[in-house]
């Protein structure tokens, strides 16, 4: 079994900052992929930010500039710092990871359960 846990989200200013943290565990073997997706209310489940096991990382345009993306590949935990936040980034964001498990060969996706994200104008 593997879980991804969430934590750090909350309701924030305008123009204020959020963390949001993510660990992974379980039986786990490798992880390649890490990252955030956020789905707003009517909308489609999109790509926030992820970070391979190489370290590269890719950014929405949306949030672009004011979105850091971090892993800590020891502990298996993926970190969100978002900054300049905008009413248009309310959602509930997913952690998610890219991962094999032991006694697998393949690499499946798994999701955490979300974390609601709210920004008052």
């Amino acid at each position: 079994q593997v879980q991804l846990v969430e934590s750090g989200g909350g309701l924030v200013q305008a123009g204020g900052s959020l963390r949001l943290s993510c660990a992974a565990s379980g039986s786990i073997s490798r992880i390649n992929a890490m990252g955030w997706y956020r789905q707003a209310p009517g909308k489609e489940r999109e790509l926030v930010a992820t970070i391979t096991s190489g370290g590269r990382t890719v950014y929405a345009d949306s949030v672009k500039g004011r979105s850091t993306i971090s892993r800590d590949y020891v502990k298996n935990t993926v970190s969100l710092q978002m900054n300049i936040l905008k009413p248009e980034d309310t959602a509930v964001y997913y952690c998610y990871a890219y991962l094999m498990t032991y006694g697998s060969i393949r690499y499946s996706d798994y999701w955490g359960q979300g974390t609601q994200v709210t920004v008052s104008s």
